[in-house]
């Protein structure tokens, strides 16, 4: 039995091209449904990717995800460390995705729970081939 392909090609020309259609997220309701597309999928895509702790969902591969959760978490990580480090590790979440071309004025806002950070907000502008993205997610 042959199931379908979740992420469609698109016939250009001769070639084959994948496209970013994927599964809605509704992450209010935390159901999947329905299909999203374009920069719509980069969005769900670039929240998705920082939210998910890297090399701890076996679903995944080692280049999906993020290392930035572990990184609040390092009671011996200096706030000043931190801040230095984030930039690096949004952009290597990022950047494995063909329509991410960069990553640039990545910002790290500390929550509470010093020297612990129990939460913190990134926010980033998000170059994308469908224009850029500012992003501001809590992980």
């Amino acid at each position: 039995m042959l199931l379908d392909n979740p992420i469609p090609f698109e016939t250009i020309g001769e070639e084959d091209t994948e496209t970013s259609r994927t599964y809605l997220v509704d992450w209010g309701r935390g159901r999947i449904g329905g299909f999203i597309d374009g920069e719509g999928a980069v969005r769900q895509f670039i929240k998705k990717a920082l939210m998910t702790p890297r090399f701890k969902c076996l679903i995944y591969d080692s280049q999906y995800g993020s290392e930035i959760q572990d990184r609040l978490m390092d009671p011996g990580a200096s706030m000043e460390y931190i801040e230095a480090e984030v930039a690096f590790l949004v952009e290597d979440a990022l950047i494995h995705d063909g329509r991410i071309l960069g990553v640039g004025d990545v910002e790290v806002i500390f929550g509470a729970g010093y020297p612990v950070h129990d939460s913190a907000y990134i926010r980033a502008e998000v170059d994308t081939i469908f224009g850029v993205i500012h992003v501001e997610e809590a992980v």
